[in-house]
């Protein structure tokens, strides 16, 4: 699930194919990354190298893990730290945990973050990474060519029934790219306190029917202590402009 490097359909060619190869380059750089690439095609999210070293977190919560480009950047620089990843999708899972083979420090839990345990449907995209527990809607097609493709049923856990939060080394970082399921996520955490950062991807467009748009995740982070602290990776579109923001909040920030 997620993002990772989309670029919009629509957009400048020649920008497209610029960012391509940039990202290629921060790939070749590093031979942990480059090995990922070739044995599992797994391409780390270099594009979150700078947000990532922010936040010096040591405990990742990646809510939406999908194959493990998050974590792989993250472990790229917090080496010794603790990962605990969700994620879903049966096939993007088989590959996190291949990737993370033989690293005690990160585990993988095969569930969907919601506000009640339970089980819901999964959108297969045909993107797999843009899959959701919403539907996708037409404005997630306009943007990016994306739309479902299939659906499968997935269990659902609230995160403070998954582990002891309190119990996890600080500073604790957790990143959610769930594409439209955000509050969810949160609302199944009584324990947002003990968090000290939340990276979290947000649209200003209704791509998935329902979901919560940037408003209205800023305002209840607000609510729980959180504030704005940075924001990457834009993302525009031919047919709407600015559609799409990562979002850093740390706790208690001005």
């Amino acid at each position: 699930m997620g993002r990772h490097f989309k670029v919009a359909t629509g957009g400048s060619e020649g920008w497209q194919l610029a960012s391509k190869v940039v990202k290629a380059f921060r790939l070749l750089r590093r031979p942990r990354f480059t090995q990922a690439l070739l044995a599992h095609r797994v391409a780390a999210s270099v594009e979150h190298l700078a947000a990532i070293s922010a936040c010096k977190a040591n405990t990742l919560l990646d809510a939406g893990a999908n194959k493990g480009q998050f974590s792989l950047a993250y472990r790229s620089i917090r080496p010794t730290s603790l990962i605990v990843a969700f994620e879903p999708l049966p096939i993007a899972a088989d590959t996190f945990e291949r990737l993370f083979e033989g690293d005690e420090s990160t585990s993988l839990q095969r569930v969907a973050l919601a506000g009640a345990d339970g089980y819901a449907t999964l959108h297969v995209a045909n993107r797999t990474d843009s899959s959701s527990l919403l539907k996708p809607g037409s404005g997630q097609e306009r943007a990016f060519g994306v739309r479902g493709a299939s659906t499968i049923t997935v269990r659902l856990r609230r995160l403070d029934e998954c582990l002891n939060i309190c119990a996890l080394p600080r500073p604790i970082m957790l990143k959610v790219d769930v594409q439209g399921a955000e509050l969810g996520v949160f609302e199944g955490c009584d324990h947002l306190d003990v968090i000290d950062y939340i990276y979290v991807e947000l649209s200003f467009i209704e791509l998935y029917e329902g979901q919560p748009l940037f408003d209205d995740v800023n305002s209840y982070l607000v609510d729980k202590g959180f504030r704005l602290s940075g924001v990457f990776n834009q993302v525009s579109t031919k047919e709407f402009g600015p559609t799409q923001i990562d979002a850093l909040f740390r706790r208690g920030a001005g």
